[in-house]
């Protein structure tokens, strides 16, 4: 189609069009004149734009009814004109601004909106945007005048109710732009942007409005979720622009005392336009806190990500304008804006951080003391609902409510003085924080965890800052706790530190209710000043002293090392000390509290299983507390590890689980502060003065029971070369031991155990190899010395054998005064001998001579009245041996010795004290060999024997509940252990043959699996010692097949099992005889043809 580009040419073409128009008024000749203008270019129809509109508008002006297709066809023209031409003129501005309001208005007789059709309302919305746009500079300033001032809240209002009222979403969604356009606020970049006196103008004007729009807004805002997101976030957009200017603090600034006066013949218009007066604005305020606590109320909720990320624009746009006439509304805005810190979408999330971010660095909180006030009065509120809010709501509800507090005390920043200052604010908080932290003390597994045997070493098991879970009262997602460790941390980061730490020491000191709770949050604000691990969104004012940060810690470590704080009662436990005890007990190397302090609190009732497990958290948390420290100080804490490191290894040597496990941590966290490699070189670098501790302890034992523990932990977690320095302490113990066996034996036992675990741990010899290397060279010298009797054996070799056996014999029956006479004898036939005899025993090692002195020490406690001191002494007795094993000449002279009380144990004593005798048995037999044999056999295994003959019927009678009992415990100990003990011991065919006939009731069906699995056990070890008479006698209980003679003059095979019907031993033994005959590679009957003549 052609181009008209001149408006000659452009105006023949238009020409008919309007004239046919403007005689006849149909939708076909509104469609032609369209049709035309698709021709014209923009600035030959901009000549043109009275000519082409004046048909349009006529025939909107004809009276009587229209037709809503031709209305609609008529809006859509001339809206199609204002797009492509500008409006130069304010008369037709207005004029046209008025006709197409009219378009939308209802008729005169009813007070009802137009039943227009949707086309119709959104082809008029859609002109009255263009019609905005294409008014530029003076013309648009023309319509925001006092005169037009009804026409705008004509326009309003209709606009308005479309965006109200309305069903269909594109209508509500365009009235919203269009009144956005309307009050000069649209988002275009090429749109009219007002200076500050035309911005002023405004503002006077939509004052009158601010009222029903801000209402009207706000009820679409909160209204039916189905109207969608985009109307939502419209309407909040248009509420913060509109209240924006309307409330600006610039604008309010400017504002004159009096209302200016118009002319007269504008003075009822006069009456419609507002002063924005003091009066006015503190009202309007009032009122608009009310409507913005809908907003965010309904807003913050919102399930779509948009309409919550428009909300933080609002607080954002209101904030940055009206920190001043609004700063009321804000404890609502502020509330919004921090809650959505945590908003489930990121994109919610990274802008409200920026706008809070925004808000720390222009210090509009802290310019402005009223909003900091406003903040104060949230935080006193929230922090006074806390511990309702945290009983009461469910875990996201309990995080919203600390990211709301923990927002308040960042934008507060180093305005939070104002609240710590505040004794009655600090009180609310403090009381809060320490409510909401109470930690559930019910969990009987923390007390009933305890620390049992050796643990790894601690380079392998624990990590640095390893913190013990905790279990809350009030809560229990670990979000929650991390929000409040936050909390704790700003307001050391932003606080004044000496009084926080003043404050909640004397809540620690308070109550034991308290003293947790108060804990953790003294750990957390030191970490807080210190500046890690803060989340804070603008730097404090004031840098970080450290010697203040130095002093405030010595204080509280003073404070969680008091003798009535420390040493509390973990355990019920006899062998643990008494709770008088407990709390009497100081600290080593360090001045302890008033002794009379002390005494006042030792009169306290039996400690529960709650007290208990209180105690236990309470300690956890400062041990805690030290490793928090440490970390904060970092080379520093070095100079507090004279008082710190030794009650820490204390507790690292305690007997309940959490607390040990806590301590280790601790130490890690030490080593890493301080630069140290790992928890061996802080022991060894510190050895002295650690040691130094425990030798003055050992010496008051009854006041410092623990240096044990710490003994412990050193040997534990260091290696050899601490030897040299413990040597002496160690002397010291038996020195201290061989004057007090009745009243600390249970004590200096437990020092010795640990000392003899190290010596183990260090010095120990694989003596299962060793064994293992026996039992070869026995297996392969008993069958040649068999063939060797028949084919070369000398006299001279008889009569050898026969000396040793002598020799053996006395031995192992203990006949030693003759052995050292008999050596004496022979003394001047071989002199050098005892040279070379004192020249082996000279270098005898530290650790071996350390061994013996303990041993000399447990043969006396042996029979101790105490069944406590008794396992002790086994449990020592049995590392002594250990240790010893590879200095033969000094282990058999003390196994010796030792025997009497250990039979003794064994045979007439607690099933207990059996039980720990008998592994203590085990362990000589593997050490001493073939010296125990003849003693064995004649002083235990007859007790052990009948004893498993006589216990054989009741279990097999038992139920599934004897399975717990001593007795089967003893029991499948001794089965157990007794196969391995005739093995190594090497026992003769009638010990055997007792054994077998003890042990074969055991295979029966009827008896507890474990204890046919601990019988079959024995018999396998029977094998390798005698297997021909262990296949017999299996045999004749049960023989699967017959055996033929290998010639008739022969008689035949007869054996007991052989035809017997099945019956409880049958699957056992079958079982046994299957591993035989796997054990010796050929048929099970060839162990007996070899045994025979042939």
């Amino acid at each position: 189609m052609a181009v008209f580009d001149t408006p000659q040419a452009a105006f023949g073409a238009l020409r008919p069009a309007c004239v046919q128009l403007t005689r006849v008024q149909t939708v076909e000749n509104v469609r032609q004149l369209q049709a035309h203008l698709a021709g014209v270019s923009g600035a030959a129809l901009q000549e043109l734009q009275e000519y082409v509109l004046f048909p349009l508008r006529f025939a909107l002006r004809v009276p009587g009814p229209k037709q809503e297709r031709l209305v609609q066809s008529l809006v859509q023209c001339i809206s199609s004109v204002l797009a492509a031409t500008c409006v130069k003129k304010q008369e037709l501005l207005q004029e046209l601004f008025s006709e197409l309001c009219t378009c939308l208005a209802p008729p005169p007789s009813s007070g009802k909106a137009a039943p227009l059709s949707e086309e119709l309302k959104l082809a008029v919305i859609q002109a009255l945007h263009t019609l905005m746009h294409s008014a530029y500079g003076d013309v648009i300033l023309s319509l925001y005048q006092p005169s037009t001032l009804p026409l705008l809240g004509f326009a309003v209002s209709l606009l308005l109710t479309l965006a109200e009222q309305e069903k269909a979403k594109q209508i509500k969604i365009s009235a919203l732009e269009c009144l956005q356009v309307l009050v000069l606020q649209c988002d275009c970049q090429e749109h009219w942007h007002l200076d500050e006196d035309e911005a002023q103008q405004c503002g006077d004007l939509f004052a009158s409005f601010l009222p029903g729009i801000s209402i009207t807004l706000s009820r679409v805002i909160a209204g039916d979720i189905k109207q969608g997101h985009k109307t939502t976030v419209s309407a909040i957009r248009l509420f913060y622009l509109i209240v924006g200017l309307v409330m600006s603090d610039k604008q309010l600034a400017r504002i004159p005392k009096n209302k200016e006066k118009l002319p007269v013949e504008h003075s009822r218009i006069s009456e419609l336009m507002i002063h924005r007066g003091p009066d006015w604005t503190k009202s309007t305020a009032e009122k608009l806190s009310l409507l913005l606590h809908k907003v965010v109320e309904s807003s913050s909720v919102h399930p779509h990500w948009k309409v919550r990320l428009e909300l933080v624009e609002l607080v954002h746009h209101l904030l940055s304008n009206c920190s001043q006439s609004l700063v009321d509304s804000f404890s609502h805005l502020l509330k919004a804006l921090v809650g959505l810190v945590n908003d489930e979408n990121s994109e919610v999330q990274s802008r409200c951080n920026k706008v809070l971010q925004g808000i720390a660095e222009q210090r509009i909180v802290a310019q402005n003391r009223a909003l900091a006030d406003v903040l104060s009065e949230n935080l006193h509120s929230l922090a006074t609902a806390l511990p309702r809010l945290m009983n009461s709501q469910d875990d996201m509800g309990k995080v919203s409510t600390l990211s709301l507090l923990l927002g308040y005390l960042k934008l507060l920043g180093s305005k939070i003085n104002i609240v710590l200052n505040s004794v009655s604010h600090l009180q609310r908080l403090s009381k809060a924080l320490v409510q909401v932290l109470e930690l559930d003390v019910t969990d009987v597994k923390i007390v009933e965890a305890r620390r049992s045997g050796p643990p790894c070493p601690l380079q392998q098991g624990v990590q640095k800052g390893r913190y013990q879970k905790k279990y809350f009262r009030f809560f229990t997602e670990e979000k929650v706790f991390q929000l409040l460790q936050q909390v704790c941390r700003v307001l050391g980061y932003y606080g004044n530190l000496y009084l926080l730490v003043d404050h909640f020491m004397g809540l620690y000191n308070e109550s034991g209710l308290y003293r947790k709770q108060a804990a953790m949050i003294l750990n957390e604000l030191v970490t807080g000043a210190a500046g890690v691990g803060v989340d804070f969104l603008q730097e404090r004012e004031v840098p970080l002293n450290m010697n203040d940060l130095k002093g405030s810690i010595t204080s509280i470590l003073d404070e969680y090392m008091d003798q009535a704080n420390w040493y509390l009662v973990t355990s019920i436990d006899t062998e643990e000390s008494s709770p008088e005890q407990s709390v009497q007990q100081g600290l080593a190397v360090r001045a302890g509290g008033s002794s009379s302090s002390v005494l006042l609190l030792s009169p306290e009732p039996p400690a529960t299983t709650r007290t208990m497990n209180s105690n236990i958290w309470q300690i956890c948390i400062q041990l805690e507390g030290v490793g928090c420290f440490a970390a904060v100080l970092g080379k520093e804490f070095q100079l507090l590890l004279l008082s710190a490191l030794y009650p820490v290894l204390e507790k690292a040597g305690d007997r309940t689980l959490l607390i040990s496990e806590t301590a280790l941590g601790t130490l890690a966290d030490i080593c890493e502060a301080c630069g140290y490699n790992s928890v061996q070189c802080l022991i060894n670098e510190n050895s002295d003065y650690l040691v130094n501790g425990i030798s003055l302890n050992l010496r008051h034992l009854e006041y410092q029971p623990r240096a044990s523990q710490v003994l412990d932990t050193m040997l534990r977690h260091s290696d050899a070369s601490l030897l040299p320095l413990v040597e002496d302490v160690i002397q010291d113990v038996l020195s201290a031991l061989d004057q007090s066996y009745n009243s600390q034996a249970s004590t200096f036992l437990r020092v010795l155990h640990s000392v003899m675990t190290a010596l183990v741990q260090w010095f120990g010899m694989s003596s299962t190899e060793e064994h293992r290397q026996r039992q070869a060279d026995k297996g392969q010298s008993r069958p040649r010395s068999w063939g060797q009797q028949e084919v070369t054996i000398t006299s001279q070799e008889l009569e050898r054998f026969f000396l040793d056996y002598v020799s053996q014999k006395q031995i192992a029956e203990g006949d030693l005064p003759d052995l050292e006479e008999e050596e004496a004898d022979e003394v001047p036939l071989a002199k050098p001998e005892p040279n070379s005899d004192t020249e082996g025993e000279a270098p005898m090692p530290i650790h071996a001579q350390l061994a013996k002195d303990v041993m000399e020490r447990c043969i006396h406690l042996l029979s101790d009245g105490s069944l406590r001191v008794r396992l002790k002494v086994l449990d020592v007795l049995e590392l002594c041996v250990t240790v010893l094993h590879p200095h033969g000449n000094h282990l058999l002279p003390m196994a010796h010795r030792v025997w009497p009380a250990l039979v003794t144990r064994l045979i007439s004593d607690d099933p207990l004290a059996v039980l720990r005798a008998f592994k203590v048995l085990c362990t000589l037999a593997q050490t001493c060999g073939d010296f125990l044999r003849q003693r064995v056999s004649k002083d235990v295994l007859p007790k052990l024997t009948s004893s498993l003959l006589s216990q054989a019927p009741v279990s097999a009678r038992a139920g599934p509940v004897y399975s717990h009992t001593l007795a089967f415990k003893l029991q499948l100990a001794v089965l157990q252990g007794l196969g391995s003990l005739c093995e190594r011991l090497d026992m003769g065919e009638s010990d055997l043959n007792k054994v077998a006939d003890a042990c074969l009731n055991y295979l029966s069906a009827k008896q507890p699996v474990k204890l046919q699995e601990a019988a079959q056990s024995v018999f396998l070890h029977l094998m390798h010692v005698d297997p021909d008479s262990t296949w017999l006698l299996l045999s004749e209980v049960c023989c699967p097949e017959g055996y033929e003679p290998p010639h008739a003059s022969l008689h035949p095979v007869k054996l007991g099992g052989m035809g017997r019907p099945r019956n409880e031993l049958t699957d056992n033994v079958l079982l046994l005889l299957q591993r035989l005959q796997q054990q010796e590679g050929t048929g099970p009957g060839t162990s007996t043809q070899e045994a025979s003549p042939s």
